[in-house]
Order: structure tokens, then C-alpha cells, then sequence
């Protein structure tokens, strides 16, 4: 914890130095945005740390808006009162009707491949928010259990034409004391369209991944076309930390472009966009003997050491926290909020922390 108030006190005084980028080596003077591109790509071949686009392009008028930017757009790099900026050259398609027109659709900020699935289906509630929502109440057809094809009963009246999910209790999402319930996830069992609403609505399912009973909840689906293809990321503010409490695929170890889960929601001041530096937590070592030999083991620390540093005349030294990377939420709810793993250097486990970026983990400070 000693370490953590020393990196808030740094994001503290590095608030000044935020505006202040440092390109990487080797950048190009140009670049074509390609298909496929995503704003995170584009800007990580000027920087290291490619979140801060709105830095590298917001003093720019030609780029006020960073998300229309399209395939065949020239980019080239400038200085403007001693500052990198990137400027763009449309490319352009005359027609007598239309005039200048864009190519293709504008490029993306991060792979939405990624985490569309999240904002259309994913949905973590607390019991209370369950208390009134629509369930299951049976079928058409009589059976134990309903597959796609099928067309259920529904005790509320939904949305004519709407999609809606039906969903299922998963994992209880809990703290890192392992006691303090944060939430539920809820799992997608199926999806389908209300073909009848009323008292009792039906739901015709268009496709299930698991066979849906009764009792089980069902949820408007976002429509896809309406997402955000755009997330303005900026830094966690310092009066934000927490941990990682799980990953979205049920693994205790994360890498870049992975989903993680963290303790922290919109009740905390969570924001979709936020940025925030991953750490592992400081480590305690026992020094010991006449050698004042470290006593620890390289990868995970036994349990021995932990009664050695509390039981031997040794003294015991913290080791700094270790950077692994970045993580940007683009999800939030109550107490926890879902985060996109980006620009990693070491895996990612459960129980890191999470704080505001600070100087010591941006561009070449990073080492």
C-alpha cells in the first residue's frame, strides 16, 4: 500500500507533463489509414502510449473529430508550436449529386470485434435490479427446456418488434476480501423478437447457445448498429485505484486485448474511456542471515517465507510495484466496470491493481 499512495502522489504532480508527448522512435512522417485500421493501430506507430490520441490530434481543427477519419485518408505528422500533430488529407470521391464523400465508413477506435459482444449482451446486476424484470414463464410448445424455433411465454409486456435476450444467473462477482458481492453476471441463453405483446408477451428465439427454462430473465439486446464505434480515452483521475477481481474468460491470467472485470463501478466515479495503469502488488522479501541474503522464491512466494518474515529477526524490504500494462473501460456498472487489456508488457492476473497512469509508465519513462 506504501507504493500505491507513492504512485497517486506521482499521477498527482505528473498532471502537468500530461499534454507532453514523446514520439517513439522511428515513427513515420506518414501514414494511409488502411481498412481494418483502428485509431489505437494508427496511433501506436507515433506513440507508445496510443490512448492519448486526443492529445496527438486535438489541436488539430482537420481532426476535431478523431472517429471520422477513413480508409485512403493521408495522415502526416507536424509540429505546431513545438508540438506533434497529426493532420489529415481526405480522400475524396467527386460526383456531380454528392460532391466530396468519404470512403468506406469511418475507421473504429479499438477493435469492436472485441468487445461488441459485451455492449449488446453483456449485463451485470445486483438482486435488487432483478426484482421486476420479465421471466420465462413457459412455451407454445410443451417441453422442459426451449431451443431457437421455438416461441416462449413472457409475463410483461415487451417491446413489439424489439430484440431481447433471455438470461441466466452465471458467476457472483465478488471483491478481493472474497466476501463483498459486487455483482451477477447474467448469461445469454438465447436472443429473439416479440412477435406479441402484451399481459403475457411471446418471444420467437432466433438462436440460443444453451436451452432456455422457465424462470429465467429476459432483456432488451442493443442494437448493434447503434454502439459506440468511438471511445474518448483519457486518464483514470487519481482518486480512483482498485484491483482486477476476475477475467471475462474465467482465467486468472490476461493478456493484450483480453477482457478483465474490476472492482470499481459508476457508484466509484468509473467512466467509459477511463485509462488506467496495471500493476502487481509491491512484494515483501525477508532479508536474513549474516549475508543479508534475499529469501524469497523467483516466481510465486512460498508460504514458508511468509511465516519466516514474520517470525525471523531479519528485516523485511518492498520491492516496487511492477508495470503490466493498460486497461480502458468501456462498460460500467454499479460496482464493477468491464476493461479492454491494452498495450501489455507482463500477463495480467486477478488481483492487480489498478490506478491512474502516471510520467513513470508513459513513453520512453517507461524504460
Amino acid at each position: 500500500m506504501k507504493r500505491l499512495a507513492v504512485f497517486l502522489a506521482v499521477a498527482l504532480v505528473g498532471s502537468a507533463w500530461a499534454d507532453t508527448l514523446t514520439l517513439k522512435p522511428g515513427h513515420p512522417d506518414t501514414y494511409v489509414v488502411k481498412k481494418g485500421d483502428t485509431l489505437w493501430d494508427i496511433s501506436g506507430l507515433f506513440l507508445d502510449d496510443p490512448w492519448r490520441w486526443p492529445t496527438l490530434w486535438g489541436a488539430n481543427p482537420q481532426i476535431a473529430n478523431p472517429h471520422l477519419i477513413y480508409p485512403g485518408d493521408q495522415l502526416t505528422l507536424v509540429y505546431i508550436d513545438g508540438k506533434p500533430r497529426l493532420v489529415r488529407k481526405a480522400s475524396v470521391r467527386m460526383s456531380p449529386e454528392m460532391g466530396i464523400q468519404p470512403k468506406g465508413g469511418a475507421i473504429p477506435a479499438v477493435p469492436l470485434s472485441i468487445i461488441e459482444p459485451y455492449l449488446s449482451f453483456q449485463q451485470v446486476l445486483t438482486e435488487e435490479q432483478l426484482v421486476g424484470i420479465p421471466r420465462v414463464m413457459g412455451g407454445e410448445r410443451q417441453a422442459v427446456g426451449y431451443a431457437s424455433g421455438d416461441v416462449l411465454f413472457v409475463d410483461g409486456e415487451l417491446q413489439l418488434g424489439q430484440r431481447y435476450g433471455v438470461y441466466r444467473k452465471g458467476r457472483v462477482l465478488r471483491d478481493v476480501d472474497g466476501k463483498t458481492l459486487l455483482g451477477l453476471e447474467m448469461e445469454l441463453t438465447a436472443a429473439g423478437q416479440v412477435t406479441e405483446s402484451g399481459k403475457i408477451s411471446r418471444v420467437t428465439l432466433a438462436s440460443s447457445d444453451q436451452e432456455v427454462l422457465p424462470g429465467q430473465w429476459v432483456m432488451p439486446i442493443s442494437d448493434a448498429a447503434m454502439l459506440p464505434a468511438y471511445f474518448q480515452p483519457h486518464a483514470a483521475p487519481a482518486g480512483i485505484t482498485g484491483q482486477i477481481i476476475a477475467s471475462d474468460a474465467k482465467a486468472r491470467e490476461m493478456g493484450p486485448f483480453q477482457v478483465a472485470i474490476v472492482n470499481r463501478g459508476s457508484d466509484d466515479g468509473a467512466e467509459i474511456g477511463q485509462v488506467y495503469a496495471i500493476h502487481k502488488d509491491n512484494e515483501e522479501i525477508l532479508v536474513t542471515g549474516e549475508d543479508d541474503i534475499p529469501y524469497r522464491d523467483q516466481t510465486v512466494r512460498r508460504a514458508y517465507d511468509k511465516v519466516m518474515a514474520l517470525t525471523s529477526d531479519g528485516r523485511s524490504v518492498e520491492l516496487p510495484m511492477v508495470y503490466s500494462g493498460e486497461l480502458m473501460l468501456f462498460k460500467t456498472y454499479n460496482k464493477v466496470s468491464m476493461g479492454l487489456i491494452v498495450n501489455g508488457r507482463n500477463p495480467v492476473r486477478v488481483e492487480d491493481h489498478i490506478l491512474a497512469p502516471s510520467p513513470m509508465v508513459f513513453g520512453s519513462k517507461r524504460g
